[in-house]
């Protein structure tokens, strides 16, 4: 089941969803008419460091060794976008962001449990920008923050800036009490999957 924005609120209070700092406002005001709550998910913003290939390395990368996060610090430069200029993604680039909003969902005996699916915004995905196109799950359990794929796969560059609302957060129920299986990225910090 997945939860409405009032529910998605709840779970905040609650202490059933942790996201920091919390996305505000939670409607839309006068001041401030628009909410980062859709009527059923959240959007997150891009923190200022990008991750970017660092095509000097000639080397085949092998998934079945895992340790993806220390490989991805060494083949990767960190960037940070300049906030006047932004960053442009040209086409067929491809860079790893995060987001600023560092997310919990804890796993609560007696209490809900959720888990999370990341998906890119429409407005990019129109323009030819995939933004956390694949493995979307975000487990029950899972601590950090959220490192986001980009590829512009579009015609033309797209800008990238930082604290851009760059991509949605749809929570959904668990059923049943899940066992905590904590995975190589969980409490990460930066685009590689680090602590």
């Amino acid at each position: 089941m997945i939860l409405s924005n009032t529910e998605i609120h709840r779970a905040i209070d609650e202490g059933d969803f942790i996201v920091d700092p919390e996305p505000l406002p939670r409607t839309g005001t006068i001041d401030e008419p628009e909410s980062p709550y859709d009527t059923s998910s959240v959007n997150l913003r891009l923190a200022s460091a990008l991750s970017i290939a660092d095509t000097k390395h000639a080397l085949s990368i092998d998934l079945r060794q895992g340790g993806v996060a220390a490989l991805l610090t060494k083949i990767y430069s960190k960037k940070e976008i300049d906030p006047a200029g932004g960053f442009s993604l040209d086409p067929h680039s491809f860079v790893l962001g995060k987001t600023i909003e560092r997310i919990g969902l804890p796993i609560r005996p007696g209490r809900p449990n959720l888990a999370a699916r990341v998906e890119g915004r429409s407005s990019f995905a129109r323009c030819g920008v995939l933004v956390h196109f694949t493995a979307p799950t975000i487990h029950a359990g899972f601590e950090g923050t959220i490192t986001l794929e980009i590829l512009n796969l579009g015609k033309h560059p797209v800008m990238l800036y930082p604290n851009m609302r760059i991509c949605q957060l749809i929570l959904e129920r668990v059923e049943g009490v899940p066992n905590a299986q904590p995975s190589q990225f969980h409490g990460q910090t930066t685009p590689a999957g680090t602590r």
